[in-house]
């Protein structure tokens, strides 16, 4: 079997020094159906090595149910880079921020108010432990050492960023060794000394992120671990977009000269990401500084491939990069995907959510009102219900996680966002009179970075009020929108405009389906589903996304349902299928 190590400052393949370039791929934000073009383009490309995290949420979305099948089987994501003449780094974490939901932890492990998550919390422990020997079942006979390609497991992630546990890690870096996982372990931090000092320890390889100054940084590193190979494991390519703000770009664009320095200063390099692909549904994560930023459905992070695939003039400069150090290189075979228009579709359809709630969910009786942690919901949107029956003049006060929109006796009202809009909500009951209040909250994605993550509930996180007067005796009505079947459609003309509603259409397609690109011009906040699969949110108010990226596995020749979640209303109920992308 083959071998992989470090001695001094190399890395050895065999007893052979051996440099690593690698790129991040994240097998869960793509299709399985396109895994092995994105590795077949990283390979063209000259890397020699995958990354990728592992996403306990999904892998674990209900506690002690585990699920390794189609977009989340990554035995076979690591098979296919093998077979392509790819190695391969796993990154289990289990955090792993990533602008992941909750940095990958479960919303679960939030039940437990008195659990304390990334450090030797006993609780906490027990239950990381015990999802990552599943992934350790996957990986333990794809092992370098099993005749596999994975190369190399990471411990954590960006530990120092978050704490100093130092018998936390190496806890962790004993269940890898007891479970079989014999490559070497890493960890990888901020390269100063503060993160360094918390995220790093003795027996494991330290590596640093970073998106430029790879000189300083790498002298850093050098100094601080002067008897180990230098690697760079986060190189950040690009960045990722959150709503209300225009689209990045890497602007002066030096990533090939950056590659070139420091592959020639003896460095290992992982690019993120080399393919960002997509945050389906919804679990994209947000950052918490001053103010909450849930992060938008493309995670394009303008990288070497497009979220769909596409090779940059990005890819091409790499490439050349990688040819100058590594010599001969695969032949460029790969190309991009073909692209599809297939025009204006109408939705012809409805069915209102206020009028459906028995129809696709099942009320909680709470005279307080519960979280969506507490109500058992991993993603999407909560229906918090009461009713007031004395006069009453006042104000409706919430502090929401993270967007509601309220409704009076069934009609808009106003909304409450965290760290953005906050409409003034009048509220008027006169004595004899009986008024209903419905309050429709999202949640927009879990912090996944920094002191936020503990307490990152979501819904109703405090009391809704009067005045000063909190409001009780709820119904709660859950809604994560996994099973829309129930829902009782009405034509588009019967509908009431201003609600909360789904509309619905068919896509007939009657060639082999094709990428596409869905534009919804005079929509304003929702989501769409295709076939029952949920591509993703859309919020044309807020931007810079302005398509969201349907790949072609998720269509079918003939007939194709397409459902649209609108919050709002539309000024027309009609969508765009385009074959033109647009990020912003």
């Amino acid at each position: 079997m083959a071998a992989f190590g470090y001695q001094g400052k190399d890395f050895l393949l065999d007893g052979k020094p051996f440099q690593i370039l690698s790129g991040t791929i994240h097998y869960f934000r793509h299709v399985p159906e396109y895994w092995r073009d994105r590795l077949k383009k990283l390979r063209q490309c000259g890397f020699n090595t995958v990354e990728t995290y592992t996403c306990w949420n999904l892998h674990e979305k209900r506690e002690g149910e585990f699920d390794f099948s189609g977009i989340l089987d990554l035995g076979r994501f690591i098979d296919i880079a093998k077979e392509e003449g790819l190695y391969c780094i796993v990154r289990p974490g289990p955090y792993i921020c990533a602008e992941w939901d909750l940095g990958g932890l479960p919303y679960w492990l939030l039940k437990n108010r008195n659990m304390h998550i990334r450090c030797l919390d006993k609780d906490f422990f027990e239950k990381e432990t015990r999802y990552l020997k599943e992934i350790f079942n996957v990986v333990r006979p794809r092992q370098i050492t099993e005749g596999g390609n994975v190369i190399m497991l990471q411990v954590e992630n960006e530990y120092g960023s978050f704490g100093n546990d130092h018998d936390y890690i190496n806890a962790l870096a004993q269940c890898y060794r007891e479970n079989g996982i014999e490559v070497p372990l890493f960890t990888s931090d901020g390269p100063n000394n503060l993160f360094f000092g918390g995220g790093t320890v003795d027996g494991l390889l330290a590596t640093a992120n970073f998106g430029s100054g790879y000189a300083e940084n790498f002298s850093f590193v050098r100094d601080y671990r002067p008897d180990q190979p230098v690697m760079c494991s986060e190189f950040w390519e690009g960045w990722f977009d959150w709503w209300y703000e225009p689209h990045h770009r890497r602007v002066p664009d030096d990533v090939a000269e950056s590659l070139d320095g420091m592959l020639s200063s003896g460095a290992s390099v992982n690019f993120y990401m080399f393919c960002g692909g997509t945050n389906f549904a919804f679990y994209n994560g947000a950052n918490m500084y001053d103010v909450y930023h849930p992060t938008i459905t493309s995670y394009d992070y303008d990288a070497a491939l497009t979220e769909w695939g596409d090779l940059t003039k990005r890819f091409y400069e790499v490439r050349e990069v990688a040819a100058k150090h590594f010599g001969n290189l695969p032949e460029l075979t790969v190309k991009d995907l073909p692209k599809k228009a297939y025009g204006t579709l109408k939705l012809n359809s409805r069915a209102d959510l206020l009028d459906n709630l028995g129809n696709i969910s099942s009320p909680v009786k709470s005279a307080w009102p519960l979280t969506m942690e507490e109500l058992d919901i991993p993603f999407g949107y909560a229906l918090y219900s009461t009713v007031i029956d004395y006069p009453v003049d006042a104000e409706i006060e919430l502090e929401p996680h993270d967007r509601a929109l309220i409704f009076i006796d069934g009609a808009f009202a106003g909304i409450k966002e965290r760290g953005g809009r906050d409409d003034k909500v009048e509220f008027r009951c006169l004595k004899g009179e009986k008024k209903k209040i419905d309050i429709l909250i999202e949640n927009m994605g879990r912090v996944n970075y920094g002191t936020a993550i503990p307490t990152e509930y979501k819904g109703m996180v405090s009391p809704a009020r009067l005045g000063q007067q909190n409001m009780f005796n709820w119904t709660i009505w859950p809604l994560p929108m996994e099973e829309l079947g129930g829902l009782e459609y009405v034509d588009c003309s019967e509908g009431k405009e201003g609600r909360p509603a789904f509309l619905r259409g068919e896509l007939v397609i009657e060639c082999e389906p094709c990428d596409t690109f869905i534009r919804l011009d005079g929509f304003h906040k929702g989501f769409v589903s295709v076939n029952g699969f949920n591509i993703g949110r859309y919020w044309t108010d807020a931007g810079p996304q302005k398509t969201l990226y349907l790949p072609a596995p998720l269509l079918k020749k003939g007939s194709n349902e397409i459902v649209v979640f609108e919050v709002y209303g539309c000024e027309k109920p009609q969508i765009v299928f385009t074959d033109i992308p647009d990020l912003g």
